[in-house]
C-alpha cells in the first residue's frame, strides 16, 4: 500500500494555468511559483460579487484515532466537481511545527490530497516566513525604541509582543535577551510564540485588503506605558514596513487536488490558540470565482467552527449554506472509553457512550447557530454495519442525515454521496436564521458564559482574580465590545482534556484575557494552553529525508 506522499508523487499535476482557467482566471492574472502553484492577483476578483455556496467542514473533538477533516474536505470538493459543480477549496496552510512534530502535514490523505504536497507542507510560497519577518521587525523596532531613549515611556515589564518562529521549540518559550552590555540592548524577559499563534497571523487572515491589513497592523498593541496606556505598532511607525513585507504574501495561493479541483490555500492560525480559519481574502476569492466553496475550521466544532461562525463570519459577512461534521466510528468509541488498541473491534456499547460528543456538535450547529448540517462518517474497513446504523439512527433523531465518506480510498468517487447531500442542503429553502452564539456588545463575562453554556454545554466561565482585573481594564480601554477567541484544549468540550465524550456540570476557568486589537478580538486563555508547542519524544522530522534527486520521503 502506498503512503500519502507516494500517492501524491504518483499524480502528475496539471499546469496551474489550466486550474486557474476553471475559475475563469487568465494567465496574466497569476503570479506563478513554478508550474503547479501560483498567487492570484486580487484585482482579478476584487469587483466581482460573491456567488458561491459556502460549505463549512468541521468535526467532533479530535482523538488519537483520527477523524480526517481535511481529507474529507478535499474529497468532498472532488465529489462536488464530479457532480458537475464548479467547486473550489479554501484551506489553511500547514505550520512547520506540526509537520516536524507529532501531527504531520495537513494536505489531506490517501486519494484526497492537495498537491504539490511536499511544497504545501514545507516552505510553499513563503507566506509564513513573511509573517514571521513582519512580526520580528515589529519586535526589533520596539526594542530599538526603548534602546534609543524610550520616548513613549514603555514599561519594559509590560511588553505583550513576543518574537516568533514557525517551529515547535519549547526552549524558546521564555528567554532573557538584551544581554552583553549597554550597546547590546536593554536586558528583559522575553519569549517566542510559534508563528501561527501570533497576532500578525490572525490579522493577516482577517484583513480584507492591503489598506485594511495596514490599519489592523497599526492597531496591534505591543506594550503598555508606565501609566497603563496601550502602545501600538502605529505609535512605533511600524505598520507601513510590516505591510511592505506582507504585500506579496497577502495574495491567495492557488493549487489543485489530485483530481484537478482548484484550491486556495492561504494563512494558517492555530485553532486551539487563534481563530483557526484560512484567510478571508482566499475565502472571498473562492466565493467570487466558483459556485461551491468547501472550507474547514480547525479541530472540533467547539473550537474551530465556533470561531469561524462567531469571529470570521461576523467580520466578513459570511453565512454557511451547509455544515459538514466529520466523525469516525473509531473516534466515537474512543470517546466512549475504548483504548486505541481495541478500536478495531465492534463495540456498540462504547459507541453509544461516545455518540453524545457527535450529537452535541450536531445540536450546536442546528440549534445554536441554526444552520443545516450533515454528518460525514469517514469510513474505516473495521466499521461494522451495526455500528454505522447506530450512528445514522442517533443522528436522524436530531434531524441530521448521515453520509458515508470513502474519500481516503476512492477520492472524489468516495465523496459523491456526501456531495449529493451537501448540494441538497445548499439548495433547500432555509427554515431558520443564522445566529451567533452571543451578542458582541454584551459584557465580556456574559460572552464567555454564553460560549460555555451554548457551545460547550457547561455551567459558566470562572475568571481568576487576574482575569477579572483584565476584563475590567479591557472594558475601560474600549475593547469590551470585541468578540471572544477561546484558547482551550481541543480534546474536550471542557478545559480538561481528560473529560471526553459530552461532559456535564463543569465550569471553564479563564486564567488570562488579552486583547488582539489588530485582529479585533479578545483572547481568553484557559487550562495550560501554550503559544509555543514542543516536539514529542520521537519527532516526525526523524523520518523525513531527501535523496540525491531531491525526492522527499517520510512526509505525511
Amino acid at each position: 500500500m502506498m503512503t500519502d506522499i507516494e500517492i501524491a508523487q504518483s499524480v502528475k499535476a496539471k499546469p496551474i494555468r489550466e486550474i486557474a482557467a476553471k475559475l475563469g482566471l487568465a494567465e496574466d492574472q497569476l503570479i506563478p511559483y513554478g508550474h503547479d502553484k501560483a498567487k492570484v492577483d486580487p484585482a482579478a476578483y476584487k469587483d466581482k460579487p460573491r456567488k458561491g455556496k459556502l460549505v463549512l467542514v468541521t468535526a467532533i473533538n479530535p482523538t488519537p484515532a483520527g477523524e480526517g477533516k481535511t481529507t474529507t474536505s478535499i474529497g468532498l470538493a472532488d465529489g462536488l466537481s464530479r457532480l458537475g459543480k464548479q467547486t473550489c477549496l479554501a484551506l489553511r496552510e500547514p505550520s512547520l511545527g506540526p509537520v516536524f512534530g507529532v501531527k504531520g502535514g495537513a494536505a489531506g490523505g490517501g486519494w484526497a490530497q492537495v498537491i504539490p504536497m511536499e511544497d504545501i507542507n514545507l516552505h510553499f510560497t513563503g507566506d509564513f516566513h513573511a509573517i514571521g519577518a513582519a512580526n520580528n521587525l515589529l519586535c526589533a523596532m520596539l526594542d530599538n525604541h526603548i534602546q534609543q531613549g524610550n520616548a513613549l515611556d514603555i514599561d519594559t515589564k509590560n511588553i505583550v509582543l513576543r518574537r516568533c518562529v514557525d517551529m515547535n521549540d519549547r526552549q524558546l518559550r521564555n528567554v532573557i535577551d538584551g544581554l552583553g552590555g549597554r550597546m547590546q540592548g536593554v536586558p528583559r524577559e522575553d519569549g517566542f510564540d510559534i508563528t501561527v499563534a501570533t497576532e500578525v497571523m490572525a490579522v493577516f487572515c482577517l484583513a480584507t485588503s492591503l489598506s485594511d491589513l495596514k490599519t489592523r497592523l497599526g492597531r496591534m498593541i505591543v506594550a503598555y506605558d508606565r501609566s497603563g496606556k496601550p502602545v501600538t505598532a502605529h505609535d512605533l511607525k511600524a505598520e507601513g514596513a510590516m505591510t511592505a513585507l506582507l504585500k506579496d504574501a497577502f495574495k491567495p495561493n492557488l493549487v489543485q487536488t489530485l483530481e484537478g479541483t482548484p484550491a486556495f490555500i492561504h494563512g494558517g492560525p492555530f485553532a486551539n490558540i487563534a481563530h483557526g480559519c484560512n484567510s478571508i481574502s482566499a475565502t472571498d476569492a473562492a466565493l467570487k470565482l466558483s459556485d461551491y466553496v468547501v472550507t474547514e475550521a480547525g479541530f472540533g466544532a467547539d473550537l474551530g467552527a465556533e470561531k469561524f461562525l462567531d469571529i470570521k463570519c461576523r467580520m466578513a459577512g459570511l453565512v454557511p449554506d451547509a455544515v459538514v461534521i466529520v466523525a469516525t466510528v473509531r473516534a466515537l468509541k474512543h470517546h466512549g472509553g475504548v483504548a486505541k488498541a481495541e478500536l478495531n473491534n465492534e463495540n456498540l456499547a462504547a459507541l453509544e457512550k461516545g455518540l453524545p460528543n457527535l450529537l452535541r456538535h450536531v445540536d450546536n450547529i442546528k440549534n445554536t447557530y441554526h444552520l443545516p448540517c450533515v454528518v460525514a462518517i469517514n469510513a474505516f474497513p473495521t466499521d461494522t454495519p451495526a455500528e454505522l446504523k447506530l450512528v445514522e439512527d442517533k443522528c436522524k433523531e436530531l434531524g441530521a442525515n448521515v453520509a458515508l465518506s470513502e474519500v481516503w480510498a476512492k477520492g472524489g468517487e468516495g465523496g459523491e454521496a456526501l456531495a449529493r447531500e451537501v448540494v441538497r442542503l445548499c439548495e433547500a429553502p432555509k427554515d431558520g436564521t443564522f445566529t451567533f452564539a452571543y451578542d458582541e456588545k454584551a459584557p465580556i463575562q456574559d460572552k464567555l458564559d454564553a460560549i460555555v453554556r451554548k457551545v460547550y454545554h457547561g455551567e459558566k466561565a470562572v475568571l481568576t482574580p487576574a482575569a477579572q482585573k483584565q476584563a475590567k481594564a479591557l472594558a475601560e480601554l474600549g475593547f469590551g465590545d470585541l468578540p471572544i477567541c477561546m484558547a482551550k484544549t481541543q480534546y474536550s468540550f471542557s478545559d480538561d482534556q481528560t473529560k471526553l465524550g459530552a461532559p456535564q456540570d463543569f465550569t471553564v476557568t479563564v486564567r488570562n484575557l488579552k486583547v488582539s486589537a489588530g485582529a479585533g478580538f479578545i483572547v481568553a486563555l484557559t487550562g495550560d494552553i501554550m503559544t509555543m508547542p514542543g516536539l514529542p519524544k520521537v519527532p516526525a522530522a526523524e523520518n523525513i529525508d531527501v535523496d540525491e534527486n531531491g525526492k522527499i520521503t517520510g512526509l505525511f
